[in-house]
């Protein structure tokens, strides 16, 4: 993908400061990290909140509100920009001391909030971002297993909640069955069951917006090496199919411990392959018009990094393109919170504004930015 490159120099200055940020006031040195991220020619990414500490999974109100999940800080946000100019200009927290609420979605008004093991609802939360009260505990039989325990939740077209339950561990097959899955449930905790199985922590799902088919993330295991297995992108055709975790990994690669008795291929396999350790997670369809065509349809992902590999991966927001509903290039689209091994930035969720443009989480920076598009003249 062309992209219009720095002069060295300006990008070598800018690189300083953002490896030395103290010694720069805050505005200048959000623009000056803002500047090394790389682009298609036309996009451009903002700030669009910088005071969102630990900013993790996103859900768009339907007047303009935006929700934030975070993990370790145990907070959820409400984001507003009250004057409509791109920026966001005040912050509310709406709860505290959660366990690891990384999830958050709106059905019908109502907030729902993901803990560990309980689902919680906040009633028509947009009016109450003041005084929201308890919330209403939905559904508390999760595992308390704080291993890939955070979960990332939305609502279906089915109106169901769908929540993933990771596996508690790095590679294992565990005796209850909820380990490794997609769950899915009503709105008000009933007809619990499990939707997708053999899934080792997915952190993004979406909805392909014609065929209504759910697509999510998934990341691999670790240590196998620095270059395998891949992370994965994949989709549910049915409800029950397996996707080969903790026997196999990728589609063919076999688990060292737990592949010899299971052929890889009577699992599903990827749509698509993604960079091995680059810990994939929010995942959105394009479904603006903001952007140019080619961009309409296509899948976005969030991804917040490797931890573990020699040389760092991720720190990006990669693009998948489709054709006919099969992934035919995995690219990156913006990128730049990695410099060599450093990184400064982590995006972790994607959500689309009204206007069609992007909305990025930073959980390291506590940060969102927003990505927009103007036909270059």
């Amino acid at each position: 993908m062309k992209r219009t490159p720095l002069p060295w120099l300006v990008a070598a200055l800018l690189m300083q400061m953002v490896a030395f940020p103290q010694v720069l006031p805050a505005g200048i040195k959000e623009k000056a990290m803002l500047m090394t991220i790389r682009m298609p020619p036309g996009f451009k990414i903002s700030t669009f909140a910088d005071n969102v500490p630990g900013a993790r999974s996103l859900a768009m109100g339907p007047s303009g509100v935006l929700f934030v999940g975070t993990r370790q800080l145990g907070q959820v946000y409400a984001v507003l920009d009250q004057n409509a100019d791109g920026k966001a200009d005040r912050v509310v927290t709406i709860a505290a001391r959660l366990n690891q609420p990384n999830g958050v979605a709106l059905h019908d008004g109502d907030l729902y909030v993901a803990e560990v093991s309980r689902i919680l609802r906040f009633r028509q939360i947009e009016s109450r971002l003041e005084n929201p009260g308890a919330p209403e505990v939905v559904y508390a039989q999760y595992p308390k297993e704080l291993s890939h325990g955070w979960k990332f939740i939305r609502f279906g077209p089915d109106g169901k909640l769908y929540v993933p339950v990771g596996a508690p561990c790095n590679v294992c097959l565990s005796e209850d069955p909820v380990f490794a899955t997609i769950t899915r449930l009503e709105r008000d905790g009933s007809a619990f069951e499990i939707y997708a199985r053999g899934v080792r922590n997915t952190v993004g799902f979406d909805w392909h917006p014609r065929t209504g088919q759910l697509w999510f993330t998934d990341n691999g295991r670790d240590w196998m090496g620095d270059d395998q297995p891949p992370d994965e992108l994949n989709r549910v055709t049915m409800p029950g199919e397996h996707f080969g975790f903790p026997h196999c990994h990728g589609g063919t690669i076999a688990d060292p411990e737990f592949g010899g008795t299971q052929s890889c291929s009577q699992f599903t396999p990827p749509v698509a392959l993604l960079g091995p350790h680059v810990a994939a997670l929010g995942m959105r369809f394009y479904t603006g018009t903001m952007f140019p065509e080619a961009y309409r349809e296509q899948i976005f992902i969030a991804e917040h990094g490797s931890w573990n590999r020699s040389q760092k991966s991720g720190y990006r927001v990669s693009l998948v393109r489709l054709r006919e509903e099969k992934a035919v290039a995995y690219e990156p689209f913006a990128e730049g919170w990695l410099n060599g091994n450093n990184a400064w930035g982590r995006p972790v969720d994607l959500v689309q504004m009204a206007d069609g443009s992007l909305l990025v989480s930073d959980d390291q920076n506590g940060m969102i930015y927003r990505i927009t598009y103007q036909a270059p003249k």
